[in-house]
């Protein structure tokens, strides 16, 4: 569905959301408009930039045409012709990804989504980081978009912890080294902790903990070292854990633990614990 075409262009007349000169909002107090329809659980913050770039977004009665635009608690604003809701309180849920799923809500090859698989009844919630195609375990979800966009970003120093089989034998000592970081094809990867489980025969077991989590990382420096990885299952993200969650369940982290770990306000009170936790450091 796409806004009314009679409708006026953001920029047409003057709006207390329309932006600046350069490109920064008017009004002295709010936020930017994608973040706001992120939070709301509408979508990811990329996919309302989509939205706002197809006219289907509309503040004070203009149709945006831009995402630099800063809104207000005052603003009236609309998506396909309803009002957005208010942010819901922000929830977490644990999920246990298999092996064989994509962690995107569109798939351009028509492949099964993790949210394809998700129970009835759940809201419409976001992945905090991926797994890949093949890749398997702890798989954080919520329904606060600016929430996830946080706890994505290394500044949370939270560390990631997986259980990778390898084919191939395993040096200890190879491994060790990459507790100082390592360099491949022009991209520093940071300290990596990885030990040496057990090795079986061609295969080996390895736990490898890390803080910053790029795309593909642990794939990519293990095979860089001459270990083909076969399995790879993510056991915790922060305080997080996999435990004994079934393949494929989903279930939600209760509202005080939720709390105990970000504060009582979702992603705003992430990004001060995240600031405060640095400060410590």
């Amino acid at each position: 569905m796409s806004a009314d075409d009679d409708a006026p262009a953001a920029g047409s007349r003057r709006s207390s959301a329309s932006p600046a000169a350069d490109g920064v909002g008017v009004a002295n107090a709010g936020e930017r408009i994608a973040k706001v329809m992120a939070r709301a659980g509408l979508c990811s913050r990329r996919d309302a930039e989509r939205w706002i770039a197809e006219g289907r977004v509309r503040v004070d009665g203009t149709i945006l045409t831009s995402p630099a635009v800063t809104v207000t608690p005052a603003s009236d604003i609309k998506v396909d012709g309803k009002p957005l809701a208010k942010p819901a309180p922000s929830r977490l849920w644990r999920y246990h990804k298999p092996a064989g799923l994509v962690t995107t809500h569109r798939d351009e090859k028509e492949r099964a989504t993790i949210f394809d698989k998700l129970p009835p009844g759940m809201p419409r919630v976001v992945s905090i980081g991926r797994l890949d195609l093949n890749s398997e375990g702890l798989l954080l979800l919520t329904n606060d978009g600016a929430l996830a966009r946080r706890l994505e970003l290394p500044a949370t120093g939270w560390l990631r912890r997986y259980k990778v089989r390898v084919h191939g034998i395993v040096e200890a000592e190879r491994l060790t080294r990459l507790a100082k970081g390592i360099t491949i094809d022009g991209v520093a990867y940071g300290p990596i902790a990885a030990t040496l489980e057990r090795q079986q025969g061609s295969n080996a077991w390895l736990e490898i903990g890390l803080r910053e989590g790029r795309n593909r990382e642990v794939r990519r420096v293990l095979e860089h070292l001459g270990y083909k990885v076969t399995r790879l299952i993510r056991l915790s993200y922060g305080p997080f854990q996999l435990g004994l969650l079934e393949r494929g369940a989903v279930e939600e982290v209760p509202k005080r633990v939720l709390a105990d770990q970000l504060g009582s306000g979702g992603g705003a009170a992430a990004e001060k614990a995240q600031l405060r936790a640095h400060h410590r450091r």
